[in-house]
Protein backbone atom coordinates (compact mmCIF):
# COMPACT_ATOMS: atom_id res chain seq x y z
CA UNK A 1 0.00 0.00 0.00
CA UNK A 2 1.72 3.28 -0.99
CA UNK A 3 0.53 6.72 -0.07
CA UNK A 4 0.78 9.95 -1.63
CA UNK A 5 0.71 13.25 0.35
CA UNK A 6 -0.02 16.16 -2.26
CA UNK A 7 1.59 19.52 -1.34
CA UNK A 8 -1.04 21.13 1.24
CA UNK A 9 -0.51 24.96 2.42
CA UNK A 10 -3.16 27.17 4.22
CA UNK A 11 -4.38 30.31 1.94
CA UNK A 12 -3.86 32.19 4.93
CA UNK A 13 -0.28 32.29 5.14
CA UNK A 14 2.23 34.51 3.00
CA UNK A 15 4.61 32.86 1.01
CA UNK A 16 7.44 34.29 3.94
CA UNK A 17 5.26 33.13 6.61
CA UNK A 18 5.19 29.64 4.90
CA UNK A 19 8.93 29.45 3.98
CA UNK A 20 9.39 30.15 7.64
CA UNK A 21 7.12 27.43 8.68
CA UNK A 22 8.97 24.88 6.37
CA UNK A 23 12.00 25.65 8.08
CA UNK A 24 10.83 24.49 11.49
CA UNK A 25 10.64 21.04 9.86
CA UNK A 26 14.44 19.44 9.42
CA UNK A 27 14.96 17.59 6.36
CA UNK A 28 13.91 13.76 6.78
CA UNK A 29 11.20 14.77 8.91
CA UNK A 30 7.32 15.63 8.82
CA UNK A 31 5.17 17.72 11.13
CA UNK A 32 1.81 16.32 12.32
CA UNK A 33 -0.80 17.09 13.85
CA UNK A 34 -2.70 14.84 16.96
CA UNK A 35 -5.31 14.57 19.22
CA UNK A 36 -7.98 16.90 20.23
CA UNK A 37 -5.62 20.36 20.51
CA UNK A 38 -3.91 19.66 17.36
CA UNK A 39 -0.70 19.77 18.90
CA UNK A 40 1.83 19.61 16.76
CA UNK A 41 4.42 17.06 16.43
CA UNK A 42 7.85 16.72 14.14
CA UNK A 43 8.30 13.35 13.31
CA UNK A 44 11.20 11.53 11.04
CA UNK A 45 9.67 10.51 7.64
CA UNK A 46 11.11 6.71 8.38
CA UNK A 47 8.38 6.31 10.78
CA UNK A 48 6.07 6.24 7.63
CA UNK A 49 7.32 2.93 6.87
CA UNK A 50 6.49 1.44 9.88
CA UNK A 51 3.40 -1.15 10.24
CA UNK A 52 2.20 0.81 13.25
CA UNK A 53 2.18 4.05 11.83
CA UNK A 54 0.46 3.37 8.81
CA UNK A 55 -2.12 2.03 10.53
CA UNK A 56 -2.40 5.90 11.83
CA UNK A 57 -2.18 6.54 7.93
CA UNK A 58 -4.90 4.84 6.84
CA UNK A 59 -7.48 6.19 9.84
CA UNK A 60 -6.71 9.56 8.77
CA UNK A 61 -7.10 9.05 5.64
CA UNK A 62 -10.78 7.62 6.71
CA UNK A 63 -11.57 10.28 8.45
CA UNK A 64 -9.74 13.80 6.29
CA UNK A 65 -9.60 12.20 3.26
CA UNK A 66 -6.53 14.39 1.60
CA UNK A 67 -8.61 17.75 3.52
CA UNK A 68 -6.26 17.82 6.68
CA UNK A 69 -7.67 21.29 8.57
CA UNK A 70 -4.63 22.71 10.00
CA UNK A 71 -3.19 22.43 6.87
CA UNK A 72 -0.57 19.40 7.43
CA UNK A 73 -1.28 15.65 8.11
CA UNK A 74 -3.59 15.40 10.86
CA UNK A 75 -3.92 12.08 12.70
CA UNK A 76 -7.23 11.17 14.02
CA UNK A 77 -5.73 9.73 17.74
CA UNK A 78 -5.43 10.49 21.13
CA UNK A 79 -1.54 12.19 22.15
CA UNK A 80 -1.13 9.83 23.98
CA UNK A 81 -2.15 6.93 22.03
CA UNK A 82 0.66 8.63 19.46
CA UNK A 83 3.16 8.80 21.96
CA UNK A 84 2.96 4.77 22.55
CA UNK A 85 2.61 4.25 19.17
CA UNK A 86 6.00 6.52 18.24
CA UNK A 87 7.95 5.52 21.64
CA UNK A 88 7.88 1.84 20.17
CA UNK A 89 9.42 3.40 16.64
CA UNK A 90 12.25 4.68 18.05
Amino acid sequence: MGFHFPVIRKASLSSKQAASRSVEVPKGYLAVYVGENQKRFVIPISYLNQPSFQDLLSQAEEEFGYDHPMGGLTIPCSEHVFQLITSRLN
